[in-house]
Formats: structure tokens, sequence, C-alpha cells
């Protein structure tokens, strides 16, 4: 595919190098030089410098033979009008717009966006996306993630193998044994920033980061398994009541009903905006830094503590000051400077939360061809966890898994047919219709891309 990316940020450098790595001619637009130069550098696309608002500039980037144009600049009004311009002359066939004002995502305006109006076919909102993200990671206390697919049916968990792992160091065949009644595939582990694919006599090691895809039913008993049996938390203490704290605390609300939330917000008039619009939270205007605002939070009674304010530094301040005045709490931390994840573990915090990679996996799953609807990304995209429908004039229909001749480093997690969940052997067979969830490297999406392609011609 021939690809526009407009903004050469973090997010859209991630994207280019991706994309480029999977066969797609690449063409990366933005003002900065800096920012140009640095995608010259790096990766093998084609990188203009100049305004991606300007039709000059686009008809360079060659638009009018592009298939889709990514807008992810750092303001949402040049990232609308950017899908404006390329489809109006340019006809590009479709549109992505990272927007972030909640003003512009609120459904009363949802009329907005359409042909007529303004072309965008699909709007990423990285707020929304990583309050989503942090919701489903408190949902599984244990795992470092936890991702839906099929319908939330099937769940992808990243959990961190620790020295009292009871699964540490047992062969995974033996796994098996021990837990016959566990539907759970281990895909892999990352280990030494390496991902690998483990056969039935390899083992998990002390601090490797194991992807296993699991029926969402038995996400309780596969955590316990892993052990992990930490209750939900229902106490929590929120420090940043912007458009991530205050969704979060949003849909928690909505989704559980003896959640108990507490909000520091320092701006008073964003403080008395939230709290006239949550039902049941309770917000405190203050520093979230200042020792007394935190204990007339009642830090003691908080079970978990979220830094989700807009600067790095605060959020890993306010983690130490968690850990030193009210231990063994649970603490969760935003962090845009990815040097600042080697702090982590020095630091005692428990999860970094990195909202480029959220806003990355959303915008790959729109890229990808065929009958494939949802993409997690590992490792910086080297590898993807995909969901795909079989359909009727797919060449997996009625193969044995151990005879559909799969590329290398394509490894598949789960099927699921008819609302049921199976882990599937070397003598399954795909059906029509199935739904299958599974792990591929990289440089093997445009062949699987072919496999659940959405017709034979």
């Amino acid at each position: 595919m021939n690809i526009i990316i407009c903004g050469a940020g973090r997010v859209g450098y991630t994207i280019a190098k991706i994309l480029t790595e999977q066969n797609h001619s690449i063409t990366v637009i933005d003002q900065s030089s800096d920012d140009i130069q640095k995608i010259n550098e790096n990766l093998d696309v084609k990188a203009i410098v100049g305004k991606a608002t300007s039709p000059s500039v686009l008809e360079k980037a060659n638009t009018k033979d592009s298939d889709m144009i990514i807008a992810v600049t750092r303001n949402d009004e040049i990232n609308m009008l950017i899908c404006q311009i390329a489809y109006t002359i340019f006809k590009v066939p479709k549109k992505i717009a990272r927007i972030r004002s909640q003003d512009y995502l609120n459904s009363k305006y949802s009329s907005l966006f359409n042909r007529e109006n303004l072309p965008i076919d699909f709007i990423i909102s990285p707020e929304l996306e990583i309050a989503k993200s942090i919701q489903r990671k408190l949902e599984a206390p244990g795992a470092l993630d936890n991702i839906p697919f099929a319908e939330n049916k099937i769940r992808l968990l990243e959990i961190l193998i620790e020295k009292d792992c009871p699964l540490e160091a047992i062969k995974l065949n033996e796994i098996t044994k021990k837990y016959p009644n566990l539907n759970a595939n281990i895909l892999g582990v990352v280990r030494d920033e390496k991902f690998l694919s483990l056969k039935k006599n390899d083992v998990m090691n002390v601090n490797d980061k194991a992807y296993v895809i699991i029926n969402a039913a038995q996400m309780r008993e596969t955590l316990k398994a892993f052990g992990h049996e930490e209750k939900i938390s229902n106490k929590l203490l929120i420090i940043g009541g912007g458009n991530i704290g205050f969704n979060l605390a949003k849909n928690l609300e909505n989704s559980l009903e003896d959640i108990r939330i507490k909000i520091i917000e320092k701006d008073k008039e964003r403080a008395e905006f939230i709290a006239n619009d949550l039902n049941n939270s309770i917000v405190i205007n203050g520093n979230g830094l200042d020792q007394d605002i935190l204990e007339e939070a009642n830090l003691k009674e908080v079970e978990t503590v979220l830094a989700l304010t807009n600067d790095d530094e605060d959020n890993l301040m306010v983690s130490v000051l968690v850990e030193k005045f009210s231990q063994n709490k649970r603490t969760m931390a935003l962090i845009n400077k990815p040097n600042y994840s080697l702090l982590q573990s020095s630091l005692k915090i428990d999860d970094l939360i990195d909202p480029r990679m959220d806003t990355v996996s959303t915008i790959l799953k729109h890229v990808h061809k065929g009958t494939i609807e949802t993409a997690y990304t590992i490792l910086n995209g080297e590898y993807e966890v995909i969901e795909a429908d079989i359909i009727e004039t797919s060449e997996l229909i009625n193969k044995e898994l151990k005879n559909a001749n799969l590329p290398d480093g394509i490894r598949i997690g789960a099927i699921l047919r008819k609302d049921k969940v199976l882990i599937p052997r070397s003598n399954s067979k795909f059906e029509k219709d199935d739904t299958v969830v599974f792990l591929s490297r990289r440089d093997q999406i445009p062949l699987v891309e072919n496999i659940f392609r959405i017709s034979s011609i």
C-alpha cells in the first residue's frame, strides 16, 4: 500500500517504521526539519519537509496515488484539514486522524465526520484509548496488560514471571498436565528484549514477560495459575483530572458498582468541571505532590494510585511519594518519554503506561487488509497479535492446523466458533466463520493479509 503519514513525532515515526518493515510504501510529511532528518537517517521512506495542509506539498508526496493518509500531527484542526484536502482534491480512499479534543468527540457532534462535512474514515483518540487500556489492566490484577479479542470472549494477557510463580521452570507440556482444565495457550515470552516462541519442552524463566491467550471466562483461574490472587482494586486515587483521568473515572463508574474513586486535580476550573460531570467520584482541588493533599485523600485507605498528569516527572514523583508514605500500594504512572522506563524498577513503580503504543496499535488495525479486525503490537511492532475471520474463500477452510502450511513466525492462539473458545491442537480444523486470534512476526503480515483476504480475486 502507498501510505502518507503526516506528523513525524513519536507516533508518526513508530507507524512509519512498522509499516515500512511490512513492505508498505511510506511517505512522511512534517514541518520540522529535525524530525524529518531523523526519519531520513533511520528509515527507508520518502520524507518531505513542509505543511501537510498545503496542496502543493501533498501533490509532491504523490497523494493522488496513495491508498491511505494518516494525520497524526500535534494539532487536531490540522489533522482534520489534512483529511479534508486529501479527500476533496486527491480522492484518497481511507483517511485516519488523531483527535484529542473531547469537544470534537462529543456524540452530539458525530454528524460532523462524514463524507459531506469532514470526510474522516477513522478517528483515533489517544486519551480515550489509554483510559480503556488502564481499565483493562485494573480488571486483571497481576497482569501487565489485558487485551480483548473476538467480542471480548478471548483475552491476551501479558504476565511477568516472578520468582514465586508456580509455573516458572516447568515445561509447557507439564503445565497442561498440572492444569488440565485451563483453557490457555502460552504464545511465547519476551526475554532479554527478544520474543521467543515457546515449544512444549521449553520453560518460562524469572523476569520473562509471557503472552497468554485465554478464554476470557477463565481469567481469574489463569492469573491464579501464574501465582496472582489479587483482588480487583475498588479504592482508587487518580492524580490528574485531564482527559485520561476523567474518562477513566467515568468508564469505571459506569462498569463497576462498588468502585470508590478520588481524583486530585490542581486546576480549580478543571476540578469543578469533572466534579460536576462525575456521579460518585470525589474530586479534590490540589497538587498531588503535596503531602497534605495526599493525606486529605486518605492515601492509607487507597489500594491503587494512578499518576496521570501531563507531566512525566510529576507522575514519577507521585509514585515515589506514595511508596514513601504508604507502602504496599499498586502504582501506575503515565510516561511519554521512553527513557524513563529504565527507572521503573529502581523507583518501585508497578506499571508504566506508554500512550504511544496504544495509539499505534489502534491505527494499525485500520491499515491491515482482508478480514483482520484487531491488532496488538509487541516489542514496538516486531510482533502483532491479530484477530481475523475465516470466510468461504479462505484457503484454510477444512484444513488441519498441522497441514495449513502457515508461514514461520505465525502461531495460532485461539479460535472462536459459535461462541465457543477453542485452544487449537495440531489436528484442529479451521471452519467457515471461525474467528482466529494469532501471533504474527512483522515480516509475515503481508502473507497473513493474503491468507485472510476478503476474496480470492
